[in-house]
């Protein structure tokens, strides 16, 4: 009898000292060279918000009662994505001058937010370089199958809960669907295919101009409106490539998309701009034959087209991009 005293006391013992399941998630870390004094947290899907105060170190603690799912932390200028669940302790570093490729998680609970860090270079990496939409169509489908075993391989890898392997692979399935999609539209507008034409654009100096017009020069093409802030941010990087370039064998032109109730609104702004180049208005803004041809569906846009009239780059990079400025002293101008 005594003996099964000893053992129901210990038994209870052992229940009364069982670690009871948090219900909030811990999450702590540092912020080297914080952009601002706080990190706000967001889940758009269930309208969680909560900011987060940052010491002067960039150092951070606080507690979170939340429903499991990827959340957005964001600091003010950048943000990455993160999986939170209750009764994890996560900690999260990152430094601001390289803030994605520094993102790293640790502590209980890391795995998931790791991954999403990791996947979101990957899938820049992919979208973002151009290249992959200038493959063939077999290697544009070998480059995406090789993608998709990699990333359901991590995801794999990673043993991760169950809830959050299940929203990835949907994930996966919008970024394929969404890249192919692209694929198919701009297909016909790889390097080195002949380029759209545009006739007759009216030409702000008087008279028209058209895309023949210019053949013997390289052409690099301006889509934009007056309407358009990102289009005129992008104004004094376009004089200085101008400019670093002037006199050499390239045709910088200017195509406003504006409508017709804004013809006069434009010539102001090619005059008050002091726009260079050669400044064409579009016949049918939106609609003009050369726009839906690139499938142009958001400005600034920029085209760059060979002597001869083919495509080099059908979504070239901005002027505000040092990459414009590479690629074309590559042309030996």
């Amino acid at each position: 009898m005594k003996q099964l005293f000893y053992f129901s006391l210990a038994f209870l013992s052992i229940i009364a000292c069982k670690k009871e399941p948090k219900n909030y998630l811990s999450f702590s870390g540092k912020i080297t060279d914080k952009n601002s004094d706080s990190l706000l947290i967001l889940n758009p899907k269930t309208g969680f918000k909560k900011t987060i105060k940052l010491n002067s170190d960039g150092t951070f603690s606080d507690t979170l009662n939340i429903k499991s799912g990827l959340h957005v932390i964001f600091d003010g200028k950048e943000k990455t994505t993160a999986y939170f669940k209750n009764g994890l302790e996560l900690n999260m570093t990152l430094d601001t001058k390289n803030f994605h490729e520094t993102v790293s998680f640790s502590g209980e609970g890391a795995t998931e937010s790791n991954f999403l860090a990791e996947a979101f270079l990957l899938e820049e990496g992919l979208i973002k370089n151009r290249e992959i939409f200038n493959l063939s169509k077999e290697d544009f489908d070998a480059k995406l199958k090789s993608y998709t075993a990699n990333f359901k391989k991590r995801l794999l890898d990673n043993n991760s809960d169950s809830i959050f392997v299940a929203d990835q692979e949907k994930r996966l399935n919008t970024i394929i669907n969404y890249i192919e999609k692209y694929y198919n539209q701009t297909s016909s507008l790889t390097k080195g295919m002949v380029s759209p034409k545009f006739v007759n654009y009216e030409n702000f100096t008087g008279g028209t101009t058209s895309l023949d017009d210019l053949k013997g020069k390289y052409v690099f093409i301006d889509i934009w409106a007056t309407w358009c802030i990102p289009c005129l941010n992008q104004i004094p990087f376009l004089k200085k490539v101008e400019k670093e370039f002037h006199g050499k064998n390239i045709e910088f032109i200017g195509i406003s998309i504006d409508q017709k109730k804004d013809h006069e609104l434009w010539k102001k702004m090619v005059v008050d701009k002091e726009l260079k180049g050669t400044q064409l208005f579009a016949d049918n803004n939106w609609n003009s034959d050369f726009i839906k041809s690139y499938k142009i569906n958001g400005i600034p846009r920029f085209i760059l087209i060979d002597p001869e009239g083919n495509i080099i780059d059908s979504k070239t990079p901005r002027p505000s991009d040092p990459e414009l400025m590479k690629l074309l002293k590559s042309l030996k101008l």
